[in-house]
């Protein structure tokens, strides 16, 4: 709720009268065999939050604002997880097929982080918010331990494990190709800007089609150049490391 650049955008209303987190947190509903925390602060501000979420019925864990990576750990640890689909709370538009794969690959396979990779880099770093990433309980507490609390890796909690192979076992998922390559899009929602871009793009494709696909997304956006001008400014300005 403090964030800087659009404090409380979680809470915008979104689309009618659901806000960006209940177009998240819909999103989620139904996938099998996970359980959906939403992992906030002990920031004061956040008591609204935490209120909204208990009206819901959604859980809700508070922990640390400065140190995000403790906050996962014991996140995980108060509800028994060992491991964890990790997805920003300012994405509306995540590709609920996408964390499904994740979900499937990570009860198959060993690897300490599972995630997409987009024009050669991981789809954290980039601007979509299209996708979620996969780490593994013991590698976050491996990285507590490794590391400074005055560190990236405490406040950016998967970095360390990706940016490390030679200590992590990691995987990735190639995005499809009709998205490779695209450096113009930006659907994550840090900014007054990007938050009315989202919206409008959301209630327009929403009035063709209760459930879209990233294609319909891009197309959407293909045939609107106002609203990618837009993006790439918010881009060139919002640079991601």
């Amino acid at each position: 709720m403090s964030s800087t650049r659009l404090p409380g955008k979680i809470l915008k209303k979104f689309h009618g009268e659901r806000t960006l987190l209940d177009v998240l947190l819909d999103n989620l509903r139904g996938i099998h065999d996970v359980k959906t925390v939403v992992a906030t602060s002990t920031n004061p501000a956040d008591n609204r939050l935490e209120a909204f979420l208990q009206a819901k019925g959604e859980i809700c864990f508070r922990g640390s604002e400065a140190d995000v990576l403790e906050r996962f750990i014991n996140a995980a640890e108060t509800n028994g997880f060992e491991g964890i689909v990790r997805i920003c709370s300012d994405n509306p538009f995540l590709d609920r097929d996408g964390i499904e794969v994740l979900v499937d690959k990570a009860t198959t396979s060993d690897a300490d982080y599972i995630g997409f990779r987009i024009n050669d880099k991981p789809s954290i770093l980039t601007h979509f918010g299209f996708w979620g990433e996969f780490v593994r309980l013991s590698a976050l507490k491996s990285v507590f331990e490794s590391t400074l609390s005055n560190t990236p890796a405490h406040e950016h909690v998967t970095y360390h494990v990706y940016a490390n192979p030679d200590k992590y076992k990691c995987e990735w998922i190639e995005v499809d190709s009709f998205l490779q390559g695209r450096e113009d899009i930006r659907l994550t929602v840090d900014t007054a800007e990007d938050f009315e871009n989202a919206k409008e793009v959301y209630a327009a494709l929403k009035r063709h089609k209760d459930v879209f696909s990233l294609r319909d997304v891009v197309a959407y956006l293909d045939g609107h150049s106002e609203i990618k001008d837009s993006m790439r400014n918010n881009i060139s300005k919002n640079v991601k490391e």
